[in-house]
């Protein structure tokens, strides 16, 4: 039986493309899936009994084994739908996709016909403007200081890293400026894949690590150079950094951790105007419609960012005291925090004199250290 033969030929709208992480990490596998939401078992059965009795043969059998009620009531829906973004994408014709967990963070377009993994952390908004600018050194540097870890791979959390992370107050220009490069930024890297199938993008960003690092190429690397024309995307990758920068009114050569702490900054700042009624909505035509808010929501939630405020406080006269203050600091920072960080919060206090305490905390079984900083 061939599903979505001629016989039935309007069977073919419920076959829809499908992508997880590894499509996007190496390259698309052409992978189906057989999408009936909206659609109950008695009208699958009427309009596709072909794909009804496929479904019915080879799905339900496990799914009445499943002790999840969603997956067994449900035995013909592909997975658990996301009741929120599906309505969300009505009227995208793209949305912004990331791989939850990845070696490197890069952000990038599908086409709202695909199904995206429970894996895949997406965004329903087409506007390349928020791509560009989530592509960003500011904003990575953010992601992989505030999302977990698996393993020595960064995890990207929707509520930790997208959600209360503030979007730079960008005039038009600047936002014509953002969007041109990173069409040219999703572009590129596609069309590179498309004139090379076997060349991945975790091949690319590895290769733009060693090009940045000044790391002399392997053969290999000097392969996928070529193939991917990575001295070109890290040309673009540059350019929007410096314009996403220039959006935020800061230099581009910005540490880390001045990054991190002007964003928290902005958080509060952020935070104190929606307050006031001021809410800076990333996708007003359909936010403000009382539509669905979560997950597209404000740039700045209240609730997120209140325990990410900053105040230089006095740097305690003794050592147990500033113990607890360096303690406390890490109980309600928002993200791991380096020392510097940490030492720019209080008056008159140094960094090696934080490192000392945090290494103490460590030792003790108080905090944890990661690369990204120190947490507990």
């Amino acid at each position: 039986m061939i599903l979505g033969s001629e016989e039935y030929p309007d069977s073919k709208a419920i076959f829809r493309e499908y992508r997880n992480g590894r499509d996007l990490t190496s390259r698309p596998r052409g992978v189906m899936v057989i999408d009936l939401f909206g659609l109950t078992a008695e009208e699958v059965r009427t309009r596709f009994p072909e794909v009804y009795q496929w479904v019915f043969d080879h799905v339900k059998p496990e799914r009445d084994q499943n002790n999840r009620d969603t997956y067994r009531v449900n035995w013909w829906i592909h997975g658990e739908p996301r009741s929120n973004f599906r309505p969300a994408l009505a009227g995208l014709r793209r949305y912004i996709a990331t791989v939850e967990t990845s070696k490197h963070r890069f952000f990038v377009f599908l086409d709202a016909s695909i199904l995206p993994d429970n894996m895949l952390v997406n965004i329903a908004l087409s506007d390349a403007f928020v791509l560009g600018v989530l592509s960003s050194r500011i904003h990575v540097t953010w992601a992989l200081a505030a999302g977990g870890t698996l393993e020595d791979r960064p995890r990207y959390n929707k509520t930790r890293c997208f959600e209360p992370f503030p979007f730079p107050p960008a005039s038009e220009p600047q936002r014509e400026r953002i969007r041109f490069l990173a069409e040219q930024l999703d572009a590129h890297r596609k069309r590179r894949q498309e004139a090379h199938p076997d060349l991945t993008m975790t091949q690319m960003y590895n290769v733009l690590e060693e090009l940045r690092a000044c790391t002399p190429f392997s053969p290999a690397s000097e392969v996928i150079h070529d193939r991917g024309l990575v001295s070109v995307l890290k040309d673009i990758q540059d350019d929007i950094d410096r314009a996403v920068a220039e959006a935020y009114g800061w230099p581009a050569d910005f540490a880390a951790e001045d990054i991190l702490f002007r964003i928290v900054e902005l958080n509060a700042a952020r935070a104190a105007q929606e307050r006031a009624g001021q809410i800076r909505w990333l996708r007003p035509e359909f936010q403000t419609t009382g539509a669905i808010q979560p997950g597209l929501g404000v740039e700045l939630e209240e609730a997120e960012v209140q325990p990410a405020r900053v105040a230089r406080r006095p740097w305690p006269d003794t050592l147990p005291q500033r113990v607890r203050a360096v303690h406390d600091f890490l109980l309600t920072a928002p993200a791991p925090a380096r020392p510097e960080a940490i030492s720019r919060t209080f008056l008159r206090a140094r960094s090696t004199d934080v490192t000392a305490i945090l290494d103490t905390l460590v030792a003790l079984g108080q905090a944890t250290q990661e690369n990204s900083g120190y947490h507990v």
